[in-house]
């Protein structure tokens, strides 16, 4: 690509990231929750009330012309369950599809490279007596916790670890030293 493209590819790849920005605060309130589509909704109910404290909310079963019609899914039967964060912010919608059963069983992303939700990352307070916590519950993470070897914004000094949730599911946890 010559030098000309590149700049106009840049200044179009500029105009669209500030035509969004301004879309996302003129309109966008907040991330309202999180979907993951999941094999057994109790296992994972459990796993997130366990680990990080979600608390259970809104049930329901999703059938009928409205779900066919936003999923694209002749036929789509789920149930779902919201699980509330206590400490505010977005919440996490656990569904698992009823029918079709012949659906696709997608693998969870294997590789923190691939394309896709990369992973869901919680803040904690301290995240040792996190991982004693859950290491308590049978759940190893995938490391020791690391130090991000920068510092994250006015957040501070970062330390994560990365686990699996029970559909292998990548969850960060992380805690910040605002020094």
């Amino acid at each position: 690509m010559n030098a000309e493209k590149r700049q106009t590819r840049s200044a179009r790849l500029y105009e669209v990231a500030a035509t969004l920005t301004d879309f996302c605060k003129r309109f966008i309130m907040k991330i309202d929750h999180l979907n993951l589509v999941v094999a057994d909704l109790e296992r994972s109910a459990a796993f997130y009330e366990r680990v990080f404290g979600f608390q259970r909310g809104f049930a329901a079963i999703l059938e009928g012309a409205w779900i066919e019609a936003v999923t694209q899914i002749p036929g789509a039967r789920a149930t779902c369950l919201f699980l509330e964060n206590p400490g505010g912010g977005a919440r996490i919608e656990l569904i698992r599809y009823d029918s079709p059963a012949e659906g696709p069983q997608n693998a969870p992303v294997a590789r923190p490279d691939e394309l896709g939700l990369r992973h869901l990352a919680f803040e904690v307070e301290d995240i040792a007596a996190t991982l004693q916590k859950i290491r308590e519950l049978g759940i190893e993470p995938l490391s020791a916790p690391v130090e991000v070897p920068f510092r994250v914004g006015e957040l501070g000094t970062k330390w994560l670890c990365y686990l699996r949730d029970p559909d292998g599911v990548l969850v960060e946890i992380a805690a910040y030293r605002r020094d």
